[in-house]
């Protein structure tokens, strides 16, 4: 049995964090505490330490061996005559490294604290009970070995197939046969420099926060913010296995029994930035204003696996909304997406996908990365850049939003350098003005003349609040009148958009319409992109 113990000791996951309140009557002087980062033995921390700079050294020789090989054979190196004695040494390191990690395994045979997790794991696995899983979510582990909460083939769902769930295509060019062929093969080094170009640094700098290392740096704080959602908040994390297999990481703080919070019966799902994770990201917006929030990491970020294409972010969506629906017990028309830059993308699948949600927020977001990709990439690779982003980046917000008929907000910040084409300074290069105005030109053809839209960017021009009233009293915008004109066509008709209204109106009365609708669909805040939104600036988006 104590041998079948240190098997599990040496094979077990890094413990980090004890969430739990520790017994008064402990001698080691902690009571009152909620939580403590486990203390492992000196000879388990250098243990540690040892095996986590192999890993690191394995990780960046395995990345730099076609370079590496290339070297060594021009110096001659591969050979029988050299490779032997380089696989003794190699050999014996590999002796060393697990002589090392047996003593890693025997010290945490030896701590009681590791013991007691060890134990409540195995347990867990054995025996998934909820009485089972409470007792494990005290701890803060290595999520790879932490057991599935949910999987997307526990529910029959439609929209998922062999490849995923659905997502909108780019129209393909017809061509004829023996045109389609030789275009092929004409265009095939392109195609193939694409595929390189996307799977390797393309995806690192569209999703930043998928790099190893910059997760690693930021892991003393992503623990932190961690252990502040349990802690504080009786957060709940849990595995989910989306339909292509990815792990997702999820983070659920339920406020439906807090009385005091009317918000509560409202679940705010929110979708992070290309370098946000949830433990530090915009759930702690909808948190502080009363909601019950559920955050996830993009697949690769934090305990999430795979890599942050748009088919593996739109299954890991889903599969979130089905376990916020099945499991969490929420209706879908009592949940609000919440996203905040990049994650507009999932966020605006969701409502194409889901159409029953309550409604959409995107906070600092665009609404196609093609023109920000042409941005940072030379003139002269336009063509490769429009072929990457189509094929194998289309992140399309505007084209799915469009396909959602329930209410939606905007933010815009007005000094945004990240979603501008131009700079900070030019607040009308900002793609979150055209993510609104192809939406208003969809919802409300009628009212969107050309004399409406240029009335709309000029009140998009300002940057403050009293710019904008300024504008709005130019054109001397009754809001009153606005609201009758419109609750009259719904009632009237009942339609789903586009509406009609505005067909028979002056222009005049359409730009009042149109200003109106503006400034109800977009709200502006003044600050950057990556100044958290302060729950003091989260609404709820404008009903008719």
């Amino acid at each position: 049995m104590a041998g079948w113990m240190w098997l599990r000791c040496l094979l077990g996951p890094h413990l980090q964090r004890i969430h739990r309140a520790p017994d008064p009557s402990r001698p080691d002087g902690r009571p009152g505490r909620r939580g403590w980062n486990y203390q492992p033995s000196g000879f388990e921390k250098h243990a540690d330490s040892i095996l986590g700079w192999a890993s690191a050294l394995w990780s960046l020789s395995y990345y730099s061996s076609p370079l590496l090989l290339c070297y060594l054979y021009r110096k001659g190196y591969i050979c029988s005559s050299k490779l032997v004695p380089v696989s003794q040494y190699v050999g014996t390191v590999l002796v060393c490294l697990l002589g090392v990690a047996c003593l890693r395994g025997f010290e945490r045979w030896r701590n009681s604290e590791y013991m007691q997790f060890i134990s409540i794991l195995e347990e867990t696995k054995s025996s998934h009970t909820a009485s089972n899983k409470k007792k494990l979510r005290s701890y803060d582990f290595d999520f790879s070995h932490w057991p599935a909460d949910f999987s997307a083939t526990e529910v029959n769902n439609p929209k998922v197939s062999k490849a995923g769930v659905s997502l909108l295509k780019p129209e393909p060019k017809l061509r004829g046969a023996a045109d389609g062929v030789l275009h092929s093969l004409r265009t095939l080094p392109c195609h193939v420099i694409s595929y390189l170009i996307a799977h390797s640094f393309g995806r690192r700098m569209l999703y930043p926060g998928s790099v190893a290392l910059l997760q690693k740096a930021m892991r003393p704080m992503l623990q932190q913010g961690q252990a502040k959602l349990i802690e504080e908040y009786e957060g709940q994390r849990n595995k989910l296995i989306a339909c292509d297999g990815n792990e997702i990481d999820t983070m659920f703080i339920d406020r439906r029994m807090d009385g005091e919070e009317e918000n509560g019966q409202t679940l705010v799902v929110c979708c992070e930035g290309n370098a946000g994770f949830y433990e530090v990201g915009c759930m702690n917006t909808p948190l502080e204003s009363g909601y019950s929030v559920l955050g996830w990491n993009h697949p690769g970020f934090g305990g999430s696996t795979g890599v942050p294409f748009p088919q593996n972010e739109a299954n890991a969506m889903d599969v979130v909304l089905q376990f916020a629906v099945h499991k969490l017990g929420f209706k879908v028309e009592d949940i609000v997406v919440y996203a905040w830059s990049i994650g507009g993308f999932t966020a605006t699948w969701a409502a194409m996908s889901y159409p029953e949600i309550q409604s959409v927020v995107l906070d600092a977001s665009f609404d196609d990365l093609l023109p920000l990709a042409l941005k940072v990439m030379p003139e002269s690779w336009r063509p490769l850049v429009l072929y990457t982003v189509r094929t194998y980046m289309n992140l399309n917000n505007a084209e799915q939003l469009l396909k959602y008929q329930g209410p939606v907000l905007l933010v815009r910040r007005t000094r945004d350098e990240i979603i501008t084409t131009t700079g900070p300074e030019d607040i009308m290069s900002n793609r979150g003005n055209d993510l609104l105005l192809k939406l208003l030109q969809f919802r409300y053809p009628k009212i969107m003349t050309d004399e409406s839209v240029r009335a709309v960017r000029q009140w998009l021009g300002a940057y403050n609040y009293i710019e904008e009233m300024s504008v709005y009293s130019q054109y001397e915008v009754d809001d009153d009148w606005c609201v009758s004109v419109l609750q009259s066509y719904q009632a009237e008709r009942d339609a789903l958009f586009p509406w009609t209204v505005g067909e028979d109106m002056t222009p005049d009365g359409r730009r009042q319409l149109a200003l109106f609708l503006a400034h109800k669909y977009l709200h502006n805040f003044e600050t950057t992109h990556c100044t958290p939104l302060p729950a003091s600036e989260f609404h709820q988006a404008w009903r008719l």
